[in-house]
């Protein structure tokens, strides 16, 4: 009897270590099969802005955590189009990944009738890379001090104030008619054909009011060209700690960021995907990425595949009743 129990334990043991081995034999093989081939990381703007930064941290961390080269691809073109539809078309092996911006992922299947993709069909989300607070700034000639005393004047003198944005249907004219929805007040939109223009125009006093990413509008903030009327997080940003947010003003239910997402074509496997998001949150957690991070207003912000793939559907299904609630139509 002592024998068999002996013999009972040792089996017992013994299923236990296989148990053990197999996980990490699997992981052992993914990493193994990533490490066999080169990465290519499209980013679908030109160079230097936000997806182009993410998009070369990645290489940079893959390159070294794989011995294999990483380019940076960038493809601008048809609002980001272009560069999705290479990834789209590209083998689902982990070695071509997209680094796209919310808009493209949540915002355009609703707001292009036309939209030539299915995210969840064409693509498996990898995970969200880093978040940048959007924020409501004025011009210093508008004489607006707060988001209180916006809507104070806003119900005051209906109609008569204007906001900027980059375009019809971008994510941050889509704040714009979210905070009017959420404080119950009229704004007219005037879109410009992308940021800079409709930025230039808010420094010079053309028109009083824009959301904007808060990387792009910090330099003015500090400078006292712009005045912030508040963030649309949740939370106060660890880049402007001194901006209070729309929530902190009585206007809730406007926590819309900016985010950047990590993509890769449909058919790559699980676990696959799984190894590259964990990788993803270690080259973001490195000081030094921080701190690059930090200086462009952004934070890293990654998730597991399938938590990612919920908050991508969760968005894009808020997008769309705006959208449709508003009737705003593609330009």
């Amino acid at each position: 009897m002592q024998r068999r129990t002996t013999l009972l334990t040792l089996a017992g043991a013994a299923w236990m270590a296989l148990a053990a081995v197999a996980p990490a034999n699997a992981q052992n093989a993914v990493e193994k099969q990533l490490a066999s081939d080169r990465f290519t990381i499209v980013s679908p703007f030109p160079p230097g802005g936000p997806v182009d930064t993410l998009a070369r941290v990645l290489s940079d961390g893959l390159a070294k955590r794989y011995g294999q080269p990483a380019v940076v691809e960038n493809m601008p073109g048809a609002a980001g189009n272009i560069g999705i539809d290479k990834v789209k078309r590209a083998k689902g092996d982990g070695h071509t990944l997209l680094v796209v911006p919310a808009g493209n992922l949540t915002i355009n299947p609703t707001l292009m009738p036309n939209f030539p993709f299915d995210i969840e069909k064409d693509f498996v989300p990898v995970t969200m890379l880093a978040k940048a607070p959007n924020v409501l700034v004025a011009s210093p000639s508008a004489g607006i001090k707060t988001a209180k005393e916006l809507v104070a004047q806003a119900k005051a003198k209906p109609g008569t104030l204007s906001y900027a944005s980059p375009g019809v249907g971008s994510g941050l004219h889509l704040a714009g008619e979210l905070f009017k929805q959420q404080a119950g007040i009229d704004l007219l939109h005037v879109p410009y054909k992308g940021t800079t223009p409709a930025l230039n125009d808010v420094l010079g006093g053309v028109v009083p009011l824009m959301f904007s990413n808060l990387p792009a509008t910090l330099p003015f903030i500090k400078s006292g060209k712009l005045v912030a009327l508040g963030v649309t997080e949740a939370r106060r940003s660890p880049a402007a700690p001194d901006i209070p947010t729309l929530a902190e003003q009585g206007i809730q239910g406007v926590a819309v960021t900016s985010w950047y997402g990590l993509l890769a074509p449909a058919g790559t496997p699980p676990a696959v995907a799984e190894q590259l998001a964990k990788d993803a949150a270690q080259m973001l957690a490195e000081p030094g990425v921080r701190e690059r991070l930090k200086a462009q207003g952004m934070t890293d912000a990654t998730m597991k595949p399938g938590e990612f793939t919920v908050y991508m559907r969760d968005e894009t299904a808020m997008w769309a009743k705006i959208i449709k609630a508003r009737n705003i139509v593609a330009e």
